[in-house]
């Protein structure tokens, strides 16, 4: 079997250190850490108080407002770094053949919050519902799909689930299928 080079063209990067390459990689070399007190719910209940959440980061600057009740949070970063990946490739999106272009994400689970919202209106509620967007917005591969109809990629469209392998695990599919 002949191995055949494969490359990666593009980053983008959501994270608690910078919601961007470049500053993501500064912070990165700096040392700085990412971990500071719990903005994101009460920890009153917790006897953890700190962890490493995305900092200065608003998806209104980048959805509108209908599709942000449509997209969980998990797929919103997928979306933005992938955005950010394309920006970084420099790839001139009308110049190539989008039934050669998939999109393989990984993540070791999907849209949690919305579970968790869910979920919680369920409990309390006399007449349960569930939002028609619960599972769209849940599942791990929603994030695949989002990415490849905003961009219009027509080929192979999935998620990695393999706990902490995840992302490996989709590298090694991505360089398989090329």
């Amino acid at each position: 079997m002949e191995l055949k080079r494969v490359v990666i063209t593009g980053l983008g990067a959501l994270t608690p250190l910078g919601n961007n390459v470049k500053d993501y990689w500064d912070n990165l070399i700096k040392g700085v850490s990412g971990c500071e007190l719990i903005s994101h719910f009460d920890t009153e209940k917790f006897k953890t108080k700190f962890a490493c959440e995305l900092k200065n980061f608003d998806p209104a600057d980048f959805f509108d407002r209908k599709e942000l009740r449509k997209i969980d949070p998990y797929a919103q970063y997928a979306i933005i770094a992938t955005d950010q990946a394309i920006i970084d490739s420099a790839l001139d999106l009308e110049k190539i053949d989008t039934d050669d272009v998939g999109v393989i994400w990984a993540s070791g689970i999907g849209g949690i919050q919305t579970f968790m919202e869910e979920m919680k209106g369920y409990v309390g509620a006399d007449m349960p519902r569930f939002s028609p967007f619960f599972i769209p917005k849940m599942i791990t591969d929603i994030a695949a799909g989002h990415i490849s109809m905003k961009y219009g990629f027509r080929g192979p469209n999935y998620a990695t689930v393999s706990a902490c392998a995840s992302s490996t695990n989709a590298i090694i599919d991505a360089t398989n299928l090329i």
